[in-house]
């Protein structure tokens, strides 16, 4: 299962087997589909130079898009002989990645924390994504039957939940067809275990945790598959076409090597992530987890390390196994979380520099491991209680019961 599409609603991605008249069908519907967000973003553009031009507040929501594509289907056989279905959530699509951007834009967001504007999709880059609603699709006799006559054998390799709202039928970098259906998320509750954890997210280790059990150690999948990767980048940089020339059979072929070696590594990091996720769901009651982002690593001089711990994807599935297990999962803000001491809530006068691993408090003395006193401040900010997260009865809960 993926994250979530959205509130209530969760991703069942199975392999799709196409035969050579559905992918001819599908690679047509996709033409059709990149033609009209390439006219969305030049509508959209145009619209913005006249704006600025001229001084009027034109707008390029959903709806002039709409009557764009009715006049474009009225007088285009090329076009009308797509469904219509896939069209229109292209163009729901375009709206909704032209309104993030400019809500970024009107929020200040620097520029490297804003969502870019939409642009052009290029034949030879661009993958094939093809959003189908409910009146676009049916599951017919275990197959997936498309809006135009389109027929699909999905793998099924586990069961739908229930039945899909939408689906999105897409061509990952290796050339495989995916179908991904959203449906009502379900909860698969777990047993009570009366423990709790504090999680904090780092670069030597992946996650370090209240409880040593449960540490997520740096797997280093990427620096294991550098020297690969790093042969398969020099065969497409000697191979590499001339600006505007379509790349050779080698280039090609090189290209599809170096996808496969980094859909392995992304595979691998996937796969310790979520074993990890379900270990630490099913022996907690409640999580708290540091809601870090790791963005701001790119810049720095761990970006390649932190790039390979997959810590933002770790947290999603993290996340995620949570919900479906109806686990309480507790977002807490990193903010101080290195300068507060977990015993006695006081903070240092000085944030800790990176190469100092072990946390001194001046004003209890408490010792301890600086990731690990993190976590537990992790547990006190979330508002649970530390003795959870050893296992251990809370202060007084024997003579509760005794009374």
């Amino acid at each position: 299962m993926t994250a979530a599409a959205e509130a209530g609603h969760a991703r069942y991605t199975y392999r799709l087997r196409v035969s050579s008249t559905a992918r001819t069908a599908l690679a047509a519907e996709w033409d059709r589909c990149r033609w009209l967000w390439n006219e969305c973003v030049a509508k959209s553009r145009a619209v913005h130079l006249h704006n600025k031009a001229t001084g009027e507040k034109a707008t390029c929501g959903p709806a002039q898009l709409d009557r764009m594509l009715t006049e474009a289907r009225a007088r285009t056989p090329w076009l009308r002989a797509g469904s219509s279905v896939v069209q229109q959530q292209v163009i729901r699509d375009f709206g909704r990645s032209r309104a993030i951007a400019h809500k970024d834009i009107e929020a200040r967001l620097p520029m490297t924390r804003r969502a870019g504007m939409p642009t052009y999709k290029q034949k030879r880059e661009a993958l094939a994504t093809l959003n189908y609603t409910r009146r676009g699709f049916r599951l017919k006799d275990g197959r997936l039957h498309l809006a135009g006559g389109i027929v699909l054998t999905v793998v099924w390799s586990r069961d739908l939940p229930a039945e899909p709202s939408s689906v999105r039928v897409y061509q990952d970098s290796l050339g495989h067809w995916h179908g991904s259906f959203v449906v009502p998320a379900q909860v698969q509750p777990l047993p009570e275990t009366g423990r709790v954890l504090g999680v904090d997210w780092g670069v030597r280790e992946t996650a370090t945790t209240t409880s040593d059990a449960h540490d997520l150690p740096h797997a280093g999948h990427g620096r294991k598959a550098k020297a690969q990767l790093t042969r398969y980048d020099r065969m497409m940089a000697r191979r590499r076409p001339n600006k505007g020339k379509p790349g050779s059979k080698g280039y090609r072929e090189a290209k599809k090597l170096r996808a496969k070696a980094h859909k392995k590594v992304a595979r691998q990091r996937q796969d310790t992530a979520r074993k990890w996720a379900k270990r630490v769901v099913t022996d907690h009651d409640a999580i708290a987890v540091e809601d870090f982002r790791p963005k701001f690593l790119a810049k720095s001089t761990m970006a390649r390390k932190a790039a390979d711990a997959a810590i933002g994807a770790t947290k999603a599935d993290l996340i995620e196994m949570g919900r479906k297990h109806g686990r309480d999962i507790r977002l807490v803000h990193p903010a101080h979380t290195t300068m507060d001491c977990a015993q006695c809530d006081a903070r240092a006068k000085h944030a800790l520099p990176l190469g100092e691993r072990t946390y001194t408090c001046t004003a209890c003395g408490n010792v301890s491991p600086r990731d690990k006193n993190s976590a537990r401040v992790m547990l006190v900010r979330a508002g649970l209680n530390p003795s959870g997260a050893d296992g251990g009865r809370p202060p007084g809960a024997l003579l509760q019961e005794a009374a």
